[in-house]
This record gives structure tokens, sequence and C-alpha cells, in this order.
């Protein structure tokens, strides 16, 4: 009877759910819904350059609600600002270098090249943080990537010379895989209130780059369906950005990264369709395929940590 109870016991401690999972579904959530509205602001008139600085303001509220949850306390040391700082530019960053990539190269290649930063995440949470998975997690990070590109990919575009552009997406991929490396690097050190906080004032810090790529010379919709809309759809990117910080924190690099850069453009998607009332075909039915065995891969592997 105490045998048979311990053992019961034992596989359900082995087969519970990961923790890291719900944080990264909350990512996936705000973030394919923010995918979704995001484009409008700028269809009716207001800069993208504009949107960044929106985007940086609606980073203030949560961070400052997260610190008083934390008693006001900020890592000051030097490993802490570091870390913070290096996340924070790396991702506001990588932000401005796309506003030139756009301009100089097609989108139709860019995107797709840009969605393959969880690859280099991955490969250095392998490498050199020690991560691993077992084989239901391999799977779904094997179709995670697979599914990336398709979303986005758009074929039949005239040929390209692979120019400036293409060196401006690699930096913005390199950007973007190193930030979420460093952001699981830096909550083994510190806490993630901190590290949502240093994020918080790079993206401040970029808003005088960013008006200074604005052309004030051209209209500007600063009506309702400007600036306003822009703060409703972008707070949902600064909170996703929150819950993704923790889901670093509780989880594996290489399992969170695949999951929310997969399912957000999936949500993204679908409710794309949905309110155009069309079906998808071609790669993007296949990256909708594939972003579900994914996630569903992911979220079925079970939690072991202790390995």
């Amino acid at each position: 009877m105490n045998t048979t109870t311990s053992t019961i016991s034992t596989e359900g401690a082995a087969v519970r759910r990961p923790g890291w999972l719900g944080y990264a579904l909350a990512t996936t959530l705000l973030w394919g819904v923010w995918g979704a509205f995001a484009g409008l602001p700028s269809q009716h008139g207001f800069p993208e350059t504009l949107i960044y600085v929106v985007w940086a303001l609606t980073m203030v509220p949560p961070a400052l609600f997260v610190l008083a949850r934390a008693g006001w306390k900020v890592r000051r040391d030097g490993r802490a600002v570091a870390y913070g700082l290096a996340i924070g530019l790396l991702g506001a960053g990588g932000q401005m270098v796309l506003f030139y990539a756009v301009k100089a190269g097609p989108t139709y290649l860019i995107f797709p090249l840009i969605s393959l930063s969880p690859v280099l995440t991955i490969a250095l949470s392998f490498l050199f943080l020690r991560e691993r998975t077992g084989m239901m997690g391999m799977a779904g990070i094997a179709l995670a990537v697979c599914a990336l590109p398709l979303f986005d990919y758009t074929p039949g575009g005239a040929p390209q010379q692979y120019g400036l552009w293409f060196l401006l997406a690699l930096g913005v991929l390199l950007a973007w895989g190193l930030q979420a490396y460093f952001i699981k690097l830096a909550n083994a050190s510190m806490d993630a209130e901190s590290i949502f906080f240093y994020m918080t004032v790079s993206a401040l810090l970029f808003i005088p780059v960013a008006l200074a790529m604005t052309d004030f010379t051209q209209p500007i919709n600063y009506g309702p369906s400007g600036p306003l809309l822009a703060a409703a759809t972008q707070v949902l990117n600064a909170v996703g950005a929150l819950t993704l910080v923790y889901a670093f924190r509780h989880g594996k690099a290489l399992m969170v990264s695949p999951l929310v850069n997969a399912g957000a453009p999936l949500l993204t998607t679908v409710i794309s369709m949905a309110l155009a009332a069309t079906l998808p075909s071609g790669y993007r039915l296949a990256g909708i395929v594939l972003s579900l065995a994914a996630a569903l891969f992911l979220a079925l592997q079970p939690d072991d940590s202790g390995a």
C-alpha cells in the first residue's frame, strides 16, 4: 500500500506541469493580440517611429507596478546594471536598426529572417547554459523553428540584391537573439523586477533617436486613431515583455523562446483571418499547423528542471 502510494507520488512529481508555462502563454496571448492590431495606427497616419515612442512610455506603468510590489528595490551593482542595460539596449537598438532595414530592403524577406532569432537563443542556451529537454521538447523546438519564417514569407517577390538591408536584418536577428539569452542569464543573479526596470530605462533612452528619425514634414495623425490607438495596442506589448521576463526566470530559454515566438504569430494570424473572414493557404497554413504542433509538444514536455 505504502509502496504504491510512493510510486504514484513519484510519478506525479515527474510529470508536473512546468511552472514557466503560464507566463509564456500569457506572453503569447498578449503579443498575439497586439500583433493583430499593432499596424492600425500606422495605417491611420501615425509613423512607426512615434509608435516606438508610445511603446517606450507604456513600459513605465508595468515597471512601476512590479517595483511597487517588490518594495521599490532595484539592483544597482555593476553586474545588474550591465545585464539590465545590455538587455534593454539590445531590444531597443534592434528596433532602431529595423527601421532602417525596412526602408532599405524587402519586408517579405526581412521579417522571416528576423523571426529566426530564437535559433540563436536556443543555441546559446544549449551551449553555455547547458539547458536540455526531453524528446517532446526537442520535437517542439524543431517544429517551432520551421514554423517561424512561414508567417511572414511571401513567395514570388522580385529578385533582391543581398546588400545593406541583409546586414541590417542580421543585426536585428543577432540583437534580439542575444537579448533573450541575456534575459535568461540575468535571471540567475538578479530579480525580474530589476531586469524589467532596466529594459524600461533603455527603451526611454532611445526616444530621442526615434524622434530624430521621424519626418515631421509629413502629415501626422494626432487624433484618437493615432497615439491613443497606439497606446492601447502597445500596452499589450509592454505587459507581454514583463511576463516574458518571468517566463525566462522560471523556465528554460530553449523552451520559452520557441513557444512564444511561434505561438504569438499563430494567434495574430488567426485573429487577422477571423477579422478579414479569410482562410489561410500556402506557407501561412503550413506555419499554423507547425506552430500548433510545436506548442502542443512544448506544453506537454514534463518539467525536468532537476535534470
